[in-house]
């Protein structure tokens, strides 16, 4: 049976201070010295979802018994700890936040800052005491959208209290950026996990922390879990929680930048010393302009001059292409591949002196610039050394009737190498021709093959003459050769037997 609530003693004084609280936006709950629920005003029961307040249980034990209270952190309430009991109890208090539901209504939710405050009579005595409700569920609302955010956003993040420098909500990126948990920020202070350690801007970034005023961005190395530094741009953003001042910390990780930039100044200190200490004549230039950036000491002597003259000049200008259609090959090659593979150059760098050489190129990027490596290598001496042997055996050849046949062949192979029969050239000579050249390759004479053949040596002169046209020799040896290194194959068989008929 519920009992009555009793007013205090004068009807007239709670008469009028009911009309007083009745119009306050706050909702005002007003308890009686025997834990009586005396009164509540519009907001109130609105607070609580009810519209009189009769059904706001009519006592403390009552309204227990409709309510169920947790703290923010999800904590329920003990019975001595509900605001109505506490109030009831003559404590003071303020700023105390809580969540509030019905337990006839599991989808009901508030959330609720309360106050506690005794009101004495003119005698002094505490006849009534009131619980000021302001209702903050919009507040909440929008807090824990901002937290699922908060939460939810990859940037690292850590949130820091203005009143006494503490962190007290920290995300998953900072904690995987540093290798921290939870428990090692929440509660530190600013002092233990300084977030802008080594910044470009210290001493304006703590002023404006202690003023709480925005921090801009600013690099600063941050002390991971593991004790080691990293480096991260970080800025600060003054926020509200639950009104209390807080200052935001974000931050972009430049780690894996700098990691790659340390990468990137190793692979070019490398590159340097190598480039520098490499035998082979090398230059660096620009890919669009062809402009020499860099050469080493090799590439000075190459040219013959010295370094501080070819820095700052094109290729072009030093001939180091080449000229006419070899200088557009090379050119063809490096533009359309961008790579160029021992292409044959005859460089005239020397007064009355030409080089040859084999130049190799390919495109590298270097310091955020495209360019073009080109090494050289000078055949010079090579080739004057092929053509010294090839005009020896040459003259060998001159009187083939001296050397044996293995002998023959591998000079030949010395001279010309082992190239396959040309089935074109081959094709382009008549019969008869086929013919004495089978029998020039055997080391005749011309009156020998003409007795053979049964032709003047007239005859057998001019289709020697035209032979060497048609398989582009300049004489007999060269001939001879041209038939010794293809091993006899692919000549007309009537040679073959006119040299049996006549063995």
């Amino acid at each position: 049976m519920s009992r009555t609530p009793t007013p205090p003693a004068s009807l007239a004084d709670f008469d009028q201070l009911r009309q007083i609280l009745a119009g306050l936006a706050e909702g005002v709950i007003l308890v009686g010295r025997k834990r009586d629920v005396l009164w509540a005003n519009a907001s109130a029961c609105a607070l609580h979802g009810v519209k009189t307040p009769s059904e706001l249980g009519g006592t403390t034990a009552g309204y227990r018994r409709l309510f169920r209270l947790k703290y923010r952190n999800h904590h329920p309430l003990r019975a001595a700890q509900y605001p109505l009991e506490r109030v009831a109890a003559g404590e003071i208090f303020d700023g105390v936040i809580v969540d509030v539901q019905a337990h006839a209504d599991p989808d009901s939710h508030w959330v609720h800052r309360v106050r506690g405050q005794t009101i004495l009579s003119p005698q002094g005595t505490a006849d009534l005491h009131a619980l000021f409700i302001t209702d903050m569920t919009e507040w909440a609302s929008a807090e824990h959208r901002f937290e699922k955010a908060f939460g939810a956003n990859p940037a690292p993040a850590v949130i820091c209290r203005i009143g006494d420098l503490r962190y007290v909500k920290v995300n998953p990126g900072f904690l995987q950026m540093t290798g921290f948990t939870s428990e090692q920020v929440v509660g530190r202070s600013t002092y233990e996990l300084d977030v802008l350690a080594h910044a470009a801007a210290r001493d304006d970034a703590i002023a404006r922390l202690s003023a709480w005023q925005t921090i801009p961005q600013m690099e600063a190395e941050l002390i991971a879990a593991d004790g080691s530094g990293r480096l991260v741009v970080v800025a600060g953003q003054p926020i509200e929680m639950a009104g209390e001042p807080c200052m935001l910390f974000t931050f972009i990780d430049l780690e894996p930048r700098r990691k790659v930039e340390l990468a990137l100044r190793h692979s070019e200190e490398k590159f340097a010393k190598a480039f520098a200490m490499s035998p082979l004549p090398a230059i660096v230039c620009r890919a669009d302009t062809l402009e020499i950036t860099d050469v080493n000491e090799a590439a000075s002597a190459l040219a013959a001059r010295p370094t501080t003259e070819l820095a700052g000049r094109t290729l072009d200008d030093l001939g180091l292409l080449g000229s006419g259609p070899e200088r557009k090959r090379v050119a063809a090659q490096l533009g359309s591949h961008g790579r160029v593979r021992n292409a044959e150059l005859t460089l005239a760098l020397r007064e009355g002196e030409s080089i040859d050489v084999l130049v190799s190129a390919d495109t590298v990027r270097i310091e955020d610039r495209d360019c073009v490596l080109i090494a050289y290598l000078d055949i010079t001496h090579r080739k004057r050394r092929e053509l010294e042997l090839a005009d020896a055996v040459e003259a060998i050849m001159q009187d083939a009737s001296w050397f044996s046949r293995p002998l023959i062949e591998r000079l030949a192979r010395v001279r010309r190498g082992d190239a396959p029969v040309d089935s074109a050239e081959l094709a382009s000579l008549t019969r008869r021709e086929g013919e004495v050249l089978a029998l020039i390759g055997e080391g005749l004479a011309d009156k020998t093959i003409a007795a053979r053949l049964g032709l003047s040596p007239r005859t057998v002169r001019n289709h020697a003459t035209s032979i060497y046209a048609k398989l582009g020799v300049r004489s007999r040896a060269e001939a001879m050769l041209w038939v010794r290194e293809r091993g006899m194959r692919g000549l007309p068989a009537t040679a073959e037997r006119s040299r049996r008929g006549h063995a």
